[in-house]
């Protein structure tokens, strides 16, 4: 048995045992919160080195994710509507496993608790909670969870969110201290990226500004400015597709003048409603309008599919108040954030330099103009006061030496002569007259008579039909052709509304100084064999009187397609 004095010598040697443990485990939890402190600041100074906002966003969830040890870390950005996530980057989760879940998540369940109350969230298991939402199918099963705002200059930005604790701990006090430290560093480092951006962009556009106004003081054509525009605001604003639509003469419509980018071929050449149209908006309202998706968007007028992968837009017009000339639209890929009032102010001072060019551009052809009237007038005025008054005086010669002349055929050949000059003083006469003619003002154009036309047909057809219009319609075109083109577009909507029973028709309507051709494709239940054809025989003799044809065919989905065509050339 031990005795009582080694039992007395035992008892020192446990308790300072005990000491040095406990000494040891504080050295180690000390050691323990040096590191993690010094981890904490490697985080800050690497998050808040980045300027590049998306990659700052980045940095901000991946750190997050190591310094709490977490398997999944997310970082969701709170739209402009304060409701929902408009950008939502993950760490954890591999790009086959994000392909089988689906869409990311729009801000229910607890993204939306965060959403809806700003406060740190600490969670040993996520679906004991009463918002909880559930996953989606092929989601990794998640359990522990840590959430907390992130704020830029006391605005909500977002939030962190993290799930399963390595090693299968709970989230502690500690882990939410570390992490709101970090979203505090996180929301500077998104303030500064974004102050960063918004230098940029200045930058951007001021130097987009200078290459413009070097155009417009060049003297550079209307279409190159303009192109030169709608590329600089869609390379600067980041988006796929830009748009200029001006109004047509004597209609409530707007053709599309320049497409660039991408589905801009399907976009050249038709004519919108002003009344009902994400572009009309802008133009009746004289102020920005934007769309979050313009697949889903009601106000996009009826016409081919233009905008396949495609989203968020904004229609910007051209000019302000009642001197809005036109509308610049702008849309982004699908996906991409939706376009911010902050973007839309420097969008509206460029726009207004395309009504500047716009504006040269008339004052320039009116400048033309003037000087080619007054040309006229000086060569009227010169044949009037020289050459008119020389030839008479020449025939008022000949009359009296005709009278000299003995021999009957000479006298009657100078006879022959005067009248050859009252009759070329009569063709001059004429000359001067067409001369000095100006031109009717506010005649209608054959664009301005078939978007009329189009626009006339959309109550009997219950929708408007979709119009484009390409080639020099109002040039190659001759009038009485162009009577006979209106004719036959009227026909064929009217036929198409009392006849096809169509949801669907397109109007394209084009030339290429050979030939005029104006096709109509509609839905319908195409032409019965036995339905009145005295429209299509009236629209057959219109096109054989001018030399041309009319084609009807059934497109692979059904309907109709009538294809008129004419020469273009002398009749």
């Amino acid at each position: 048995m031990e005795s009582a004095k080694d039992s007395r010598v035992r008892l020192p040697q446990l308790r300072l045992d005990e000491l040095l443990e406990e000494l040891q485990a504080r050295l180690d939890a000390a050691r323990g919160t040096r590191d993690r402190v010094h981890s904490l600041l490697e985080a800050v100074l690497s998050v808040g080195r980045e300027l590049d906002l998306e990659q700052a966003l980045r940095s901000i969830v991946e750190a997050a994710a190591a310094l709490v040890e977490a398997q999944y870390a997310a970082l969701g950005v709170i739209g402009p509507d304060g409701k929902r996530l408009s950008e939502f980057l993950t760490v954890g989760v591999t790009e086959e496993e994000i392909a089988r879940i689906g869409p990311f998540p729009s801000g229910h369940g607890i993204l939306g608790e965060l959403i809806r109350h700003p406060e740190p969230l600490r969670l040993a298991k996520l679906s004991d909670h009463p918002a909880s939402y559930g996953f989606p199918p092929h989601h990794p099963p998640m359990n522990t969870f840590l959430g907390v705002p992130i704020r830029v200059r006391d605005h909500v930005f977002g939030n962190l969110y993290l799930t399963e604790k390595r090693g299968g701990g709970q989230f502690d006090e500690e882990d939410e201290s570390v992490l709101s430290t970090l979203a505090v560093a996180a929301g500077v480092a998104i303030d500064n990226a974004r102050l960063y951006e918004e230098s940029t962009q200045r930058e951007r556009w001021l130097r987009a500004s200078g290459e413009i106004t070097h155009s417009l003081m060049s003297g550079s054509p209307r279409i190159e400015v303009l192109g030169v525009i709608a590329e600089r605001a869609r390379e600067i604003a980041g988006a796929e597709l830009a748009v200029v639509a001006v109004p047509v003469t004597n209609t409530d419509t707007l053709a599309v003048e320049l497409a660039i980018g991408q589905e801009a071929d399907a976009h050249r050449g038709l004519v919108l409603p002003v009344e009902g149209s994400l572009t009309g908006a802008a133009f009746s309202a004289a102020e920005p309008v934007t769309s979050a998706d313009v697949t889903r968007d009601e106000r996009i007028s009826a016409g081919p599919p233009r905008f396949s992968g495609l989203g968020p837009a904004v229609a910007v017009p051209i000019g302000t108040g009642d001197g809005v000339r036109g509308v610049l639209l702008l849309v982004r890929a699908a996906g991409r954030t939706v376009f911010a009032e902050a973007e839309t102010g420097p969008l509206m001072v460029f726009a207004g330099q395309a009504a500047v060019a716009m504006e040269l551009a008339e004052r320039r052809a009116d400048a033309e103009q003037i000087a080619l009237l007054a040309d006229r007038d000086r060569i009227a005025r010169d044949l009037h006061d020289l050459a008119i008054q020389r030839l008479f005086a020449t025939g008022m010669t000949l009359q009296s030496a005709g009278r000299l002349i003995d021999h009957p055929d000479a006298s009657e050949r100078v006879l022959r002569a005067v009248d050859d000059l009252d009759e070329t003083i009569k063709i001059i006469r004429s000359t001067i007259f067409g001369l000095r003619a100006r031109e009717t003002s506010g005649k209608e154009t054959l664009r301005s008579r078939a978007a009329r036309a189009a626009g006339e047909a959309a109550p009997v057809l219950g929708f408007a039909p979709s119009l484009r219009m390409e080639g020099l319609l109002d040039t190659n075109v001759p009038p009485e052709i162009a009577d006979h083109v209106v004719a036959v577009l009227s026909e064929a909507l009217t036929n198409a509304a009392r006849h096809a029973h169509a949801s669907r028709v397109d109007v394209s309507l084009k030339t290429d100084a050979v030939e005029v051709t104006l096709t109509v494709t509609d839905d319908g239940v195409g032409i019965p064999p036995e339905g009145r054809r005295s429209g299509l025989r009236n629209m057959a003799e219109r096109a054989e009187q001018l030399g041309g044809a009319l084609e009807l065919t059934s497109p692979p989905g059904g309907g109709t397609t009538l294809t008129w065509r004419a020469p273009v050339g002398e009749h």
